[in-house]
């Protein structure tokens, strides 16, 4: 039986040697200016009320907004928009996606026909970012692989998630586009970036029963929402709302 890598795990770049990769600077980290870890867990409440109203109903995905605090995923100096309903830059052109699309995302997760009841099995998300989504998603699945093609928010995302001791989240150095076959298959696939097209791989790595929940180029040149559900063998796909994410690409960085 084939070990799954620990958190935090890295894909070595083709050709480098083993446990050998360039120097990057390492994330500082970043202590929650006083009093925001006091008064967080109100605010917080605030920004899951406002989800609720908004139409998430899943309570499974609304607890997991409550336990995860934001503001520890955000420079200081956007500390005090962490609860807002706005997207925020992470650095290297990123963003941390606003509350509500990734509730909105986790939610349409859940709703796959093998997701009924308790928690997903394995998810893949591409895309991670700063941490914060894999942190949400640690709540609703048993397992996470989140694997992000730039190097620097690679290692950011350890580092903010690294107090939190989260032993079903594993993190990957590598490209997206490819998904992880070694930890196919996944229940789900969500990710953070869109391209004029669902990747091969990830419908490949997808399980039966399982759902991939990303953003997708449409022949007019924006994106929406795309769900694709696998059944006995088949794939079938709904377009839903519009989006903006940053573009999918491959490679790392």
């Amino acid at each position: 039986m084939t070990r799954r890598p620990g958190f935090p795990a890295r894909l070595d770049p083709a050709g480098a040697p083993a446990g050998r990769r360039p120097a990057a600077a390492a994330a500082p980290a970043r202590a929650a200016p006083a009093g925001v870890g006091l008064d967080s867990q109100a605010v917080r409440a605030r920004m899951v009320q406002k989800l609720a109203a908004q139409g998430v109903g899943d309570a499974r995905v609304l607890a997991a907004m409550n336990a995860v605090e934001r503001h520890r995923f955000v420079d200081s100096a956007l500390v005090n928009q962490a609860y807002e309903d706005t997207s925020l830059p992470i650095g290297l052109g990123q963003t941390i996606s606003k509350p509500n699309v990734v509730a909105r995302m986790i939610e349409l997760l859940l709703g796959a026909r093998g997701a009924s009841g308790g928690r997903l099995g394995r998810v893949l998300e591409i895309g991670t970012g700063c941490g914060y989504q894999a942190a949400v998603l640690s709540h609703v699945a048993a397992e996470v692989y989140s694997i992000e093609r730039l190097r620097g928010l690679h290692e950011r995302a350890r580092e903010n998630l690294r107090a939190f001791r989260l032993a079903n989240v594993h993190l990957l150095f590598g490209d997206g586009m490819a998904g992880f076959a070694k930890g196919a298959p996944y229940a789900g696939i969500i990710a953070a970036a869109g391209g004029e097209a669902v990747p091969a791989q990830w419908t490949d790595q997808l399980a039966e029963g399982g759902r991939i929940v990303a953003p997708m180029v449409m022949p007019n040149g924006q994106q929406a929402l795309v769900i694709v559900d696998k059944t006995a063998g088949r794939l079938t796909q709904a377009i839903l709302e519009g989006v903006h994410f940053v573009p999918l690409k491959s490679g790392i960085a």
